[in-house]
């Protein structure tokens, strides 16, 4: 019987679970959500071309036509298409050129309607969308749009006199009074590149010359000189040269195609772009006349109205200007497209876009990248291994894809003062192109990196260098570590502070933190595995110099580490480091240092013993700083009354404790550092002072050796750029605060002038109206003053941050030589002489012109506050070389007039 009830038992669960499921079925088949027909159009447009666009586009067109005609949903997936995928743009043209024929009923009928054909009513809806881009100024989709309009213009869909005056009503921005770099160069660029689809075209009509155009952007570029001497890839401090071997300015290459395409009367300008609407029959103009563009004015740039003044009366609103885009070439123009032609300024400037647009998925952008050649005019790129032969074209291109590709990720990597998109972005996107093709990419990445090795110590710029070595080490990271390094062991007879050598340690130095030390040490060669100048003998990690026995002040630090570890509280440890510096100044036990003080002693102690409980991971450190804050500022911030000493001497102090116990670990100083700032024990300006008055020391103690001179590398930079990021990230905040502040309040003086005087955000229910005085004081928000108040304290800050930095890079470089701090070779670096004997150079050399190079790194980066605050900077900055006519004192300050704008 039991077996009979578990049977029947199965049996209904069966049944049970086939209706549930046949439910489940009934329920997902409802919600089953079907694309409306204007999903399926613009699905449709969007995704044409996958697989043969030549093929494709008469297909779309008779599906368009066959369909409901929803002209909104059309010109809304060929405008998405445009903005979105920018290699399409000539077939999206071809499209629209298909569609602009009077459709078939009218043909056969022989009779001529007077409504306008599907693609002006397309181009009518789709230059709404133009305006719509036009209002945001978002330049890409507006210089995309013009591409599309160039093509259709080609077409004869778009008359050749509106697109003209569309052209140059672009030119006009460039002659507006006081138009900011950004703005010009985004102008600039729409007008060049509409010009080299569409020049043919216009040069040979009766429109006004395309002369006029060129002439434009000529007077903008030439306007902007000096500013390009800043932003050059390859560093050259003795001349003044526009023209690099290396790299080439992005507005430079369009007036130099240009020019070259005008001379030659746009000889062979259309073989260089893929035109398929070409294939079709003219258009009969008396049949379907061209659609006029109307005309335009290119918006002015929002400007903010809620700058707050300081206390000096200056603005602090910061205003970021783009600066001329030096694109880095490492390759010949046989290998990838030459950047002054026609099509290899249009070809890289659609990877570049390519690039931008798909930021979001580097995933996708690594395929479309590989599938480019498809979209160009055959021959561009050479064929894939495996691809059925075609016939030899003799003016056929054959540029290798992948060396292009990775060539123009690497220049954008590269731009100053920094990259649009996070250097990360870029790192992935290589990688993800090696998986993809490991075979072709691979030997261009190879390529790349020891072209740009070859380039140190010939002018790369430091920054670059930077970059470089951070770039080699993640990608060398995501393919296990794995280099030729006894390529580049014969360097290892240059000098230490040779950039190849630094470039070398510095890159080790970032392997190591990717992975660990040891790994990384077996994949060196001998010779590098011994070289102290190349991976250290032991793995980054703390250095408590208090942890070893024989230290005189051994028992007193475990003192304090017992309190520490036992999370007692606060003040029984700050009672308790009061009576050891009661002790300590009785005792006789010697300082370690000769020129240490008590206080400093004490410091050093419990700095040290507090990263030590928290030097086991990032959450441990913060937990013991976050516990520990009063002890912490209570030693940064003695009590004089009390013999304490001196508050900068105090901050110095923890500076110095932090960078002794982490001194193996760079990293880490700098993460400490930057919670020093954030719980502001310390302030940014002591940071500065403190890094560049150890120069060079990358032990963090001490004062140096007097005998060499003060110069900082790439460690020290991001300890200072940590450090102004900190203060002027600071004052946006603040700033941000009180604008949200101050609209608030005048919203509500708006709500009581609009109820007759009444606050009625404050207003209850049955409650009595209270007036509110618009000139009354106390109606003024409490928190605004307080947010006021705060604002001006800290601007006073970042300013003092720069100008101790400018103070410092001063000390460094461009001293008298009567002074006890000058650099003798603050000014040999700079001539032309000395650039050509830099072979023999020695270290003191080579960290001066180091030096050099982050200053002009920091003028450029830091270009937007320095502007802010010109004036009161260079009087304090540069009070002690003002007068002087020094070489190198004289270049100081043309290159801060250059990044402020103040250039003659």
């Amino acid at each position: 019987m039991s077996n009979d009830r578990y049977h029947r038992g199965a049996g209904g669960h069966r049944r049970r679970h086939n209706r549930d499921r046949e439910e489940h079925d009934y329920h997902d088949r409802r919600r089953e959500i079907y694309d409306s027909p204007e999903q399926v159009i613009k699905n449709t447009i969007i995704k044409m071309g996958e697989v043969d666009p030549t093929q494709e586009v008469p297909r779309v067109a008779k599906q368009i036509r066959d369909g409901p005609i929803i002209v909104p949903a059309i010109s809304e997936g060929i405008r998405l298409g445009v903005t979105q995928q920018p290699y399409k743009i000539p077939y999206y043209a071809a499209l629209l050129r298909l569609l602009h024929d009077p459709a078939p009923s009218q043909i056969e009928s022989s009779t001529s309607s007077s409504a306008p054909s599907l693609g002006k009513q397309v181009l009518e809806d789709f230059w709404k969308g133009f305006q719509g881009y036009l209002d945001k100024l978002a330049w890409r989709d507006i210089r995309l749009c013009i591409h599309f309009f160039a093509h259709l213009m080609v077409a004869q869909v778009i008359s050749i006199e509106s697109m003209s005056a569309l052209l140059q009503s672009f030119t006009t921005v460039l002659d507006e009074f006081g138009v900011s770099y950004g703005r010009g160069k985004n102008a600039a660029l729409c007008a060049i590149e509409g010009l080299l689809i569409a020049g043919a075209v216009i040069k040979k009509s009766s429109s006004p010359n395309t002369g006029e155009i060129i002439k434009a952007i000529q007077s903008f570029n030439e306007s902007i000189t000096s500013s390009k001497l800043l932003v050059q890839p390859m560093v050259s401090l003795h001349s003044d040269s526009p023209v690099l071997e290396n790299a080439d300015e992005l507005i430079d290459n369009g007036l130099t195609v240009l020019k070259a395409l005008e001379e030659s009367d746009f000889l062979d300008a259309w073989s260089n772009v893929p035109q398929p609407y070409l294939d079709y029959p003219d258009l009969d103009p008396t049949v379907s006349s061209p659609f006029e563009l109307p005309s335009i004015l290119v918006p002015p740039e929002v400007i903010e109205l809620d700058g707050l003044a300081t206390d000096a009366g200056e603005d602090a609103q910061v205003k970021k200007e783009d600066w001329p885009e030096h694109f880095f070439y490492l390759f010949d123009n046989t290998v990838t497209p030459e950047p002054a032609s026609m099509s290899g300024f249009l070809i890289r400037s659609n990877v570049r876009d390519i690039i931008d647009i798909f930021e979001v998925n580097r995933k996708e952008c690594a395929r479309l990248l590989l599938e480019y050649p498809k979209w160009c005019v055959p021959g561009t790129f050479k064929p894939r291994s495996g691809a059925p032969p075609t016939e030899e074209d003799p003016n056929a291109k054959n540029w290798q894809l992948e060396s292009a590709v990775i060539e123009t990720i690497l220049g954008t990597l590269f731009l100053f003062p920094e990259p649009p998109h996070k250097a990360v972005y870029y790192i992935a996107l290589i990688t993800e192109l090696c998986k993809l093709s490991p075979s072709t990419v691979g030997p261009a990445v190879g390529k790349s990196i020891r072209k740009l090795y070859i380039l140190l110590g010939n002018g790369l710029d430091v920054e670059i260098s930077r970059r470089f070595a951070e770039w080699f080490a993640v990608h060398m990271s995501n393919f296990g570590f794995q280099w030729v390094w006894k390529e580049w062991v014969p360097d290892l007879a240059l000098v230490e502070d040779h950039p190849k050598r630094t470039f070398v340690h510095r890159t080790i130095v970032f392997e190591v933190r990717l992975s660990y030390h040891d790994r990384i040490l077996k994949t060196l060669p001998d010779p590098m595995q011994i070289d102290l100048n190349v991976i250290d003998n032991q793995a980054p990690g703390p250095e408590f110099e208090y942890e070893d026995p024989t230290n005189p002040y051994h028992d007193v630090a475990q003192s304090i580490l017992s309190l520490l570890r036992g999370r007692s509280r606060v003040d029984e440890v700050i009672s308790h480091i009061d009576t050891l510096r009661i002790s300590l100044e009785s005792t006789s036990i010697p300082l370690p240092h000769p020129h240490t003080s008590v206080d400093a002693l004490i410091r050093s102690l419990a700095v040290q013993c507090l990263l030590s409980i928290g030097s086991r991971s990032f959450s441990h450190l913060l937990n013991a700083v976050e516990r520990y804050l009063p002890l912490l500022r209570g030693l940064a911030n003695p009590n004089p009354a009390h013999g304490g000493g001196d508050e900068t001497e105090a901050k110095r102090n923890i500076l110095d404790a932090a960078a002794f116990f982490w001194r193996r670990n760079q990293q880490m100083v700098g993460i400490v550092f930057d919670k020093l700032m954030q719980y502001q024990i310390v302030d940014p300006t002591d940071v500065v002072a403190w890094t560049f008055g150890h120069a060079g020391m990358l032990d963090g103690m001490g004062d140096g050796d007097p005998g060499r001179p003060s110069c900082i590398g790439a460690f020290e930079w991001d300890l200072i750029k940590g450090a102004l990021d900190k203060a002027n990230g600071r004052v946006m905040v603040a700033r941000r605060k009180v604008a949200a502040l101050r609209k608030e309040q005048d919203d509500s003086i708006a709500r009581a002038k609009a109820s007759g005087g009444a606050d009625v955000a404050s207003m209850e229910a049955d409650a009595d109206v209270k007036p509110i005085k618009q000139d009354d004081p106390a109606a003024e928000s409490p928190q605004l003053k307080i947010a006021l108040k705060a604002f001006t304290s800290l601007t006073r800050e970042q300013k003092c941050a720069l100008s101790r930095t400018i103070e410092s890079f001063v000390s460094c470089l461009a001293l008298s030589p009567s002074d006890p701090r000058h650099n003798p070779y603050g000014q040999s670096v700079t001539t032309e002489q000395a650039w050509q004997k830099r072979l023999t150079w020695s270290n003191d050399e080579w960290k001066t012109w180091e030096t050099w190079g982050w200053y002009r790194h920091f003028c450029r980066m830091y270009a937007p506050y320095l502007r802010n605050y010109a004036t009161t900077l260079s009087t304090v900055g540069f009070a002690r070389i003002q007068d002087s006519v020094d070489p190198a004192a004289e270049l100081m300050k043309k290159t801060w007039d250059i990044a402020t704008g103040q250039e003659v």
